[in-house]
């Protein structure tokens, strides 16, 4: 990985190609991925950021998946839009809630300019070939005063420093940028989105991160255990044993965390000004 000396954004220097990145995915990530986003309160907070800045509208979910996002916010005050790379699950994602779903790249959605008052990107953009580009489509299909909202991991978190390259947030190669807010808010400045708010949350992954150290320890000594996400479900004492550990230990551990940086989620709002900020300030009455 390779980081910029001015703006602090990370990069996989040599990442596979696109026609070969399909590789690192397969039925167990899309699994995974698809079962975080089918419980209702996975989306809530996030429903509730966007509901902070507008009321209604048209909205764009990029990386939609199964529509989990999408359904959370679903009404008659929105128009549903999404893009997604599978076919068979954005079939999933128009049947659960209505929505207009692009199958393909993102930068080859047809949208027309200033088409959306919001536009969400959760835990997608670090996996971006293109990811300045992309952010420059999400400024051109942004209506005046509407809104870029973006989760991604923090590479300049208290986890990133503590675990280094055993962060279970690298996911490597997957995520081919890996931004902090500097570079996040540098990238957004660059195509034309004003910062509304950049926050960090804490998730440190202590257990997944340290899987890795012990996984590697184990082949060092020929013992070689199924990746976590082929393992099967653990037996009744050790999961005892897990929630003990997750309602005492994890807290303080996470807590201690504080110490050494930032929180490990980046949470990004970015807002597109008016091209005319004389305008924008008569049209909505207060300049923003």
């Amino acid at each position: 990985m390779v980081r910029c000396t001015s703006c602090s954004l990370v990069w996989l220097e040599d990442p596979p190609p696109p026609n070969e990145m399909w590789k690192h995915y397969g039925v167990d990530y899309d699994r995974a991925i698809a079962g975080g986003g089918e419980d209702p309160e996975h989306w809530t907070g996030k429903r509730d950021v966007v509901l902070r800045y507008k009321s209604g509208g048209a909205i764009l979910d990029l990386g939609c998946s199964s529509g989990g996002f999408l359904d959370s916010i679903k009404g008659p005050a929105w128009k549903l839009c999404g893009i997604e790379m599978s076919e068979e699950v954005a079939q999933k994602a128009r049947a659960k809630c209505d929505a207009d779903v692009f199958v393909g790249d993102i930068l080859d959605a047809p949208f027309a300019p200033e088409s959306f008052d919001a536009i969400t990107c959760f835990h997608v953009f670090e996996h971006l070939y293109q990811p300045q580009e992309v952010l420059a489509k999400v400024s051109k299909w942004l209506k005046p005063g509407g809104i870029f909202y973006a989760i991604m991991p923090n590479i300049d978190s208290a986890g990133a420093r503590i675990f280094k390259s055993y962060w279970y947030a690298l996911e490597l190669p997957r995520h081919l940028f890996h931004f902090s807010p500097k570079s996040l808010s540098s990238v957004g400045k660059s195509v034309g989105l004003d910062t509304e708010s950049i926050t960090t949350d804490r998730e440190v992954f202590i257990e997944p991160s340290s899987r890795y150290i012990f996984d590697e320890i184990l082949a060092k000594a020929g013992i070689h255990r199924a990746p976590m996400s082929k393992a099967k479900r653990p037996g009744v004492p050790f999961r005892i044993v897990r929630k003990a550990f997750r309602m005492t230990v994890l807290p303080l551990l996470n807590g201690m965390a504080s110490f050494a940086g930032d929180g490990e989620s980046i949470h990004a709002v970015f807002r597109k000004e008016p091209k005319n900020t004389q305008e924008a300030s008569i049209g909505l009455g207060v300049r923003r």
